[in-house]
């Protein structure tokens, strides 16, 4: 569940946060992971110490499946570094819960594609510096 090459010429850490450092860990073996209240079993994403609807706060870090849908993308053409080839993001409703949703890239997609919107999407993860951003790939992309 690996992803070798990097779309992004830079990629900027996320900067150390006890509530979000889970997240950015998951990847490590291959699993992502949001937290989810254990009293009302909603989901919360970006993490929260406290469930947003029953204000829990027995919010725990738990796996999902990491399969999506594409709600909406758009693609970048703005070279913020010298040379940067154009890449897809991505906002994807994760299948567990309809407003779980997750900003992300969006690889091995064609950047002119036309049924991008409705795509159905899985978890890769790139691994940097220790810490495993969560990309998505077309469903059923072999390994």
């Amino acid at each position: 569940m690996a992803i070798d090459h990097d779309i992004l010429a830079v990629r900027i850490a996320p900067q150390d946060d006890p509530e979000t450092d889970f997240f950015w860990a998951s990847g490590e073996d291959g699993k992502l992971r949001f937290k989810r209240c254990q009293s009302c079993g909603y989901y919360s994403h970006p993490p929260t110490p406290r469930c947003p609807k029953c204000l829990s706060g027995e919010m725990v870090p738990e796996v999902v499946s990491g399969k999506a849908t594409v709600l909406t993308y758009t693609v970048n053409v703005q070279q913020w570094v010298p040379g940067q080839e154009p890449y897809i993001i991505g906002l994807v409703t994760m299948d567990e819960q309809d407003d779980l949703r997750l900003t992300t890239n969006l690889v091995g997609v064609p950047l002119d594609a036309d049924n991008i919107i409705g795509m159905r999407v899985e978890v890769r993860f790139l691994a940097r510096d220790d810490v495993w951003y969560p990309l998505f790939v077309p469903e059923g992309t072999p390994e």
